[in-house]
């Protein structure tokens, strides 16, 4: 005969083990870890409709060949919209909690570095486009499961950020000599290797950041340091690709 008892004790165990597994790191709250995952899936939200959006943004520049061209045979239009994203994200970060300015300049910021990402890819072969795509969705599932799986094992990232920041201030020292200094696709080929490494790094980074630093109020700006991490690798891996051809 079943015991009534046994089956309710069996109940409350498998309910405190499944809190147990949803707690994101250790000395984490079962209710602050429920917190964090409300948090967690608002980032992933919004990250996902800025990768959709680029993604179709870019691939009109991309398909559409007369808007590619104009965008060729627009110096100045080309050249405001590489520092247009760096315009927008001073408001952005002063507005990051004002609903709905916040998401509004949020729009306006994901659609301008589309833009930019489409016109790379324009003249990029489309089997390199690919494979940067195909690499970039494979390295961030997995350095993004990584990092869940070692925070919930205690492990800590926040050691990273001097190494990451210095090397990204290496790295974009190196990119501005290459504008003027070209060294040839073995050199674009380092760079873009060193410029893919240092963003896998960034992806580990705030990712952690995300399940331990980030307030609740941050989600906006939250998911635009993952969407920018993930962008700039698949750019940097574009450039690895290309330099390796």
């Amino acid at each position: 005969m079943f015991d009534v008892r046994e089956m309710i004790g069996r109940g409350k165990e498998d309910h405190l083990y499944d809190e147990e597994a949803a707690v994101l790191y250790p000395g984490l709250s079962a209710d602050e870890s429920q917190l964090r995952w409300g948090l967690i899936r608002k980032v992933y939200g919004i990250l996902g409709t800025q990768l959709l959006l680029t993604s179709i943004v870019a691939g009109i520049v991309v398909l559409c060949r007369p808007v590619s061209a104009f965008l060729l045979n627009s110096p100045v239009l080309v050249f405001f919209i590489a520092i247009a994203p760096f315009i927008v994200m001073v408001p952005m970060y002063f507005y990051r909690q004002k609903h709905p300015v916040n998401l509004l300049l949020l729009a306006l910021f994901t659609i301008v570095l589309s833009l930019s990402v489409g016109f790379s890819c324009a003249f990029t072969s489309g089997e390199i486009v690919l494979e940067a795509l195909i690499l970039t969705a494979v390295v961030v599932l997995s350095l993004t499961a990584y990092t869940f799986w070692a925070s919930r094992k205690g492990y800590d990232f926040s050691f990273m950020g001097p190494f990451l920041f210095t090397s990204l201030i290496i790295l974009c020292v190196f990119g501005f000599v290459q504008i003027f200094f070209p060294l040839g696709p073995l050199s674009s080929m380092i760079y873009g290797g060193l410029g893919a490494l240092l963003f896998c790094g960034y992806i580990i980074y705030d990712t952690s950041n995300l399940i331990k630093i980030y307030s609740y109020d941050e989600y906006l700006w939250a998911s635009v340091v993952l969407y920018l991490d993930i962008l700039n690798l698949f750019l940097m891996l574009m450039d690895m690709l290309k330099g390796n051809r």
